[in-house]
């Protein structure tokens, strides 16, 4: 029984905390390669800044390439832009940019190209790989596996959205009840992650990161509402109240999907990627620690852990989506 056995949860919140304090943290780089003319092309070359530090990376192109226009620099509050015109003699297609120092990191790289004849290729560059070799054709398929690779990515990496699914778990007894609890909350999210990236609405990122850390909190609340034998709305209706708190988190989504853009006739496609790949991840995650649970239901336990364990776990959740709230807060008065 998940009573029995939600210690766990600390391990996982301690894990969240010394992980990242602020979620979200694992942010991709983003290239764009565009044809402007035969054999010139604009390169928008996007990375990171993390704790006022730059990506220690550079691009490496193929031999024979010479800027056309120097590049011009634009810094952002979290990350950096860098815009030029570069041109070769061959042209890029079925050729290597490598993208130097990624390696010695854990950011991936979203490579989007396109070129003068419609054709367009969309990559994910892991370290393991750290260069792109630009495609000679249209591949929707590559689109939808990239797309599908950062959904998952960005859910397994956000630390505040795996705590707000892991609170669902400990206040929905039932495995019938939960599953309709996060589909109903991978239904609202996905609302909101379309609307907001399509520019249908547009909402402050810090505040919807704050609100989405004080969400957890009010959950943590529920739970012990529950515990001490109080009427708890989330206890009586969770697929209501994740549905609710599914249209806030859903913007927070969409700041992720803004950041590395969308391809240009595939929007539909990668949008549908995305957001199959954010459910992806939260199964994982459930698969996970239900998991865990049943292993831990094979030994036995202290009476004094069965007792307090999901008290504790509870306080843990709390505490920490606290200081995530002050945190965030902080930073939207600033």
């Amino acid at each position: 029984m998940i009573a029995r056995s939600t210690f766990l949860g600390v391990f996982f919140a301690i894990l969240a905390f010394l992980s990242s304090a602020t979620a979200h943290e694992a942010r991709p780089a983003y290239m764009q390669v565009t044809e402007v003319a035969p054999q010139r092309y604009e390169i928008l070359w996007r990375t990171p800044v993390l704790s006022g530090m730059r990506l220690p990376v550079v691009l490496r192109f193929p031999e024979n390439t010479r800027n056309v226009t120097e590049p011009v620099l634009r810094e952002l509050s979290d990350s950096l832009i860098e815009r030029r015109i570069i041109e070769t003699d061959r042209g890029l297609a079925g050729t290597r940019i490598e993208i130097v120092g990624l390696q010695a990191t854990i950011t991936d790289v979203l490579v989007r190209a396109q070129m003068l004849d419609g054709t367009y290729s969309t990559t994910l560059v892991r370290p393991s790989k750290p260069w792109v070799e630009i495609a000679t054709s249209r591949s929707s398929l590559g689109v939808a596996g990239a797309y599908l690779m950062h959904g998952i990515e960005h859910i397994l990496f956000g630390f505040d959205q795996l705590l707000f699914v892991f609170a669902l778990i400990l206040i929905v007894r039932s495995g019938r009840v939960l599953l309709v609890t996060v589909t109903a909350f991978t239904v609202a999210h996905s609302i909101t992650l379309s609307l907001a990236t399509l520019g249908v609405v547009h909402v402050p990122g810090p505040p919807v990161e704050a609100t989405i850390a004080l969400s957890i909190l009010l959950l943590a609340c529920e739970i012990l509402r529950s515990e001490r034998g109080q009427v708890s709305l989330t206890a009586k209706w969770p697929w209501v109240v994740a549905f609710s708190f599914g249209l806030l988190h859903g913007f927070g989504f969409a700041s992720a999907l803004i950041e590395i853009g969308l391809p240009q006739g595939d929007i539909p496609l990668a949008l549908f990627a995305f957001n199959v790949g954010v459910e992806t991840g939260q199964l994982i995650f459930i698969a996970v620690v239900l998991g865990a649970v049943r292993c831990v239901r094979l030994t036995k336990l202290p009476v004094a852990v069965e007792r307090h364990a999901r008290l504790i776990t509870t306080y843990a959740i709390g505490i920490m989506a606290a200081y995530w709230f002050v945190q965030r807060l902080a930073g939207v008065a600033t």
